[in-house]
């Protein structure tokens, strides 16, 4: 059997671990923790093209329309749900690499055809237009870009990706952009969404605000691309889950107070995180401008695998091999989870490190 994302399929079959830095969402935030959450849970309401209250949030939010939001089923929805608007078997999809694996799954089973432009570890994974400009084709529809990137967490510059839709809008083909961990990067930086017509942006409530449960996410865009996603949707799954994009709403009436509590916990964990890695002189890194991960790689070490393998099976600690990211010399590492837990997890790889366990 072909599988569409690979790295998917090992992160829902993988055993679970005492220290779990495999994960990216934020710490899950529990229903009592949401005011009023029960008061507006209903069955009826009308959301065929999105919940209106939740579409007008979105937007108040990120500056846009409502009729600029697209409302789905996670960030991984939006992200088909754009794929599956814009792809058709035979185009070409110009991604990243180092990529988020279902990504690449989601325009290959579509039946496109995937080629790669490189963020290199030695340019500290920047986004380089020339890179995109090389690797672009006459039948390239669409580039797919993340910001903060995943793996890596580094934040995207706005002018490079100002460029990147200007070589895009010369082919006539599309940028998506994966904005899921944007909100949880300090400060308050600005979406690609401002820079035209040629970008779809998408997000959720998941790795941000630890909402994943709810399976809330968007795609902004131009409202002539919005009623094209709006069209597809039909063919896809139709409409959201009206008790979802009810509940969202209220996320959304609490979203500064979340923020709040994400930033807070990621000041603490990534200033552990590298501190740590700074110790490590077998682990090269760049640091994260944002999100909730970083893509270390051992030196002198082709493939990382054997290490993850021994650090899962010997100290019952979880960390994601880079070969889902097509690069194998690292694996990314998620400091988002609960403080402790993160302590005891370095803690682990040190000591993995210490027994050269590759």
């Amino acid at each position: 059997m072909t599988v569409p994302a690979p790295y998917m399929h090992w992160a829902k079959s993988r055993p679970g671990a005492r220290f779990d830095l495999a994960i990216s969402n934020m710490l899950k935030l529990s229903i009592s923790e949401l005011a009023d959450a029960a008061g507006a849970l209903a069955f009826d309401g009308s959301n065929d093209n999105g919940y209106p209250p939740l579409l007008e949030a979105i937007g108040a939010r990120y500056g846009v329309q409502p009729t600029q939001v697209t409302s789905a089923q996670g960030a991984s929805g939006a992200n088909f749900l754009a794929c599956a608007a814009l792809l058709a078997p035979g185009d070409e999809v110009l991604v990243e690499r180092p990529a988020y694996d279902p990504l690449v799954g989601a325009a290959r089973l579509l039946g496109a055809r995937v080629a790669h432009f490189d963020r290199v570890f030695d340019e500290d994974f920047a986004l380089k237009p020339a890179r995109v400009a090389r690797a672009v084709t006459p039948q390239t529809r669409l580039i797919i870009i993340t910001s903060p990137h995943n793996p890596t967490g580094v934040v995207a510059d706005l002018d490079a990706l100002r460029e990147i839709g200007r070589i895009a809008g010369m082919q006539g083909a599309y940028v998506l952009v994966d904005e899921v961990y944007l909100d949880a990067a300090g400060g308050t930086l600005p979406s690609a969404i401002r820079l035209g017509d040629r970008f779809l942006v998408t997000s959720s409530l998941t790795k941000s605000y630890g909402l994943a449960a709810l399976r809330c996410g968007w795609i902004l865009s131009s409202a002539a691309m919005a009623e094209r996603l709006r069209r597809t949707r039909d063919v896809v799954d139709g409409s959201g889950s009206i008790v979802t994009e009810q509940l969202a709403v209220v996320a959304f009436a609490r979203l500064d107070a979340l923020l709040a509590r994400t930033r807070a916990l990621l000041a603490t964990n990534l200033s552990l995180t590298l501190d740590f890695l700074r110790r490590r002189p077998e682990l090269r890194f760049v640091a994260p401008g944002g999100g909730t991960v970083v893509f270390p790689r051992i030196e002198a070490v082709s493939d990382a695998a054997a290490f993850v393998a021994r650090l899962s099976d010997e100290r019952d600690t979880a960390v994601v091999p880079g070969h889902f990211f097509q690069a194998p010399a690292h694996f990314r590492l998620g400091f988002s989870g609960d403080t402790e837990s993160l302590r005891g997890g370095l803690a682990a790889i040190g000591a993995a490190l210490d027994a050269r366990a590759w």
